[in-house]
């Protein structure tokens, strides 16, 4: 089943069951300052949530845009090696508002999968939080064996929007992707073997969590679940990562045929040209979005995606700018569904071509530094970089702290944060006295 096929028979189940189908929100999250991009498709429905804002309708389905680089959920560190993690994914979802609860929820998942999209029984696992009596008793009225409903504690079965906000309990549905249907065990669940992969988080919506931690109930307890469109594609396609799927395949496609290389050199080179893949996808839509590159905040991570992009490319052998060209395939694939992309394709171009050259005009000065800096540890004995020598890649080369973290990863070493921190502090400090001397200069002129 192709990805535009899988959108739009998630939405049309719902639909039916009484959602109204909504647009996906901007990765840019409008008057939230705790979210620093979308992180799941209940951050539309957030003040909906707790009760601050009243809608015409108490169920929806989306197929949200998201964006996971910070904070609670980041899963930039995990991108290329992993063979399902994404800075940008597509979350499908549908919300309860106090319309119903735990068990329409659990039906609906297990009526969609098994009956819908037809997934097979033996192969689904699930998880419940570690003392959700009524989650477990209602999958075994649905049909799941006992022993394929496991208990996880806060870390895998609480789930949290950010560091505060909305939040509850959750219920998770796991796909065996293994051969051997019978080599099943319930210890893969939530471990390292990429033969399991979480497809589905039910989570319901029972508190708000405040700046201290402390959590108090919403008015009415609500559903908010998320299925990655990524991992779902990847079991309805019958492929063992997410990067096979026709969603990321073709711009796969377009990096090897740019480097004008073969799927044996892919093959080798793996890691890096999911890393590229991947990140032109988020590039591509944050500036559709509305996001540009720069110093600060949600800027700063977008010149950070670019960057290490970038950077991976030249460890292919790229030697102009290129991610524009992988962007183009981005909008090509998901154009159909997101024609914000084909609007906005010539900005996307410029915007991303200019960060590129901007970065390469620095690159090779600064990969120069870095040599010298880790030939003087290898004289010193030591595997941790100073602080203060990465902190000058960033402020002099532009050098994004992850870049130089992943770039040493590949040689064994790390570098120190905590001395890396002090000095961006104090370069704020400096910044702050500064503007604030010449607010007074000006004040006395």
């Amino acid at each position: 089943m192709e990805s535009r096929d899988i959108r739009q028979t998630f939405l049309d189940f719902f639909d039916q069951r009484g959602h109204v189908p909504l647009s996906s929100s901007s990765l840019v999250p409008a008057n939230d300052p705790t979210l620093l991009f979308t992180n799941a498709g209940m951050a539309q429905f957030k003040d909906t949530f707790l009760g601050v804002e009243q809608r015409p309708y108490n169920r929806a389905c989306t197929i949200q845009k998201c964006l996971r680089v910070s904070g609670k959920h980041n899963d930039l560190q995990s991108v290329g090696p992993s063979p399902r993690h994404h800075t940008f994914f597509e979350m499908l979802g549908n919300f309860s508002f106090g319309s119903y609860f735990k068990r329409e929820t659990i039906r609906y998942a297990w009526e969609l999968l098994t009956q819908v999209f037809l997934l097979p029984v033996e192969r689904l696992w699930i998880t419940v939080y570690i003392d959700d009596d009524e989650a477990e008793r209602l999958w075994e009225e649905t049909g799941v064996e006992r022993r394929r409903i496991l208990r996880f504690g806060e870390k895998e079965n609480f789930w949290t929007m950010g560091d505060t906000g909305p939040c509850g309990p959750c219920s998770e549905i796991h796909y065996y992707l293994g051969s051997d249907v019978n080599a099943q065990r319930a210890e893969g669940i939530n471990g390292v073997d990429d033969d399991y992969m979480e497809i589905w988080n039910l989570v319901f919506v029972q508190y708000n969590r405040d700046e201290q931690g402390g959590l108090t109930p919403v008015p009415s307890p609500s559903v908010d679940t998320g299925m990655g469109l990524e991992r779902l594609a990847c079991v309805l396609q019958g492929v063992k990562t997410t990067y096979e799927t026709d969603l990321l395949r073709p711009v796969l496609q377009r990096v090897m045929e740019l480097v004008s290389k073969d799927g044996d050199h892919y093959r080798r080179y793996r890691a890096s040209y999911n890393t590229i893949a991947d990140h032109s996808r988020a590039i591509a839509f944050l500036i559709a979005d509305g996001v540009r590159p720069g110093n600060g905040w949600r800027d700063y991570v977008l010149r950070r995606i670019i960057r290490r992009a970038a950077y991976v490319g030249k460890t292919l052998g790229f030697e102009r700018p290129f991610l524009a060209s992988v962007a183009e395939a981005v909008i090509d694939t998901m154009e159909e569904w997101y024609p914000d992309l084909r609007i906005k394709r010539e900005i996307i171009s410029v915007v991303t071509t200019a960060e590129e050259e901007r970065f390469n005009r620095t690159l090779t000065t600064g990969l120069r530094f870095l040599e010298v800096a880790i030939n003087r540890m290898a004289q010193q004995n030591t595997a941790i970089l100073p602080g203060r020598e990465a902190f000058k890649l960033y402020d002099t080369y532009g050098f994004p702290l992850d870049l130089t973290q992943k770039i040493l990863a590949e040689r064994g070493l790390d570098v120190d944060v905590e001395e890396y921190e002090e000095g961006r502090r104090e370069q704020q400090e400096r910044s702050r006295i500064a503007t604030h001397s010449k607010r007074g200069r000006e004040k006395e002129d």
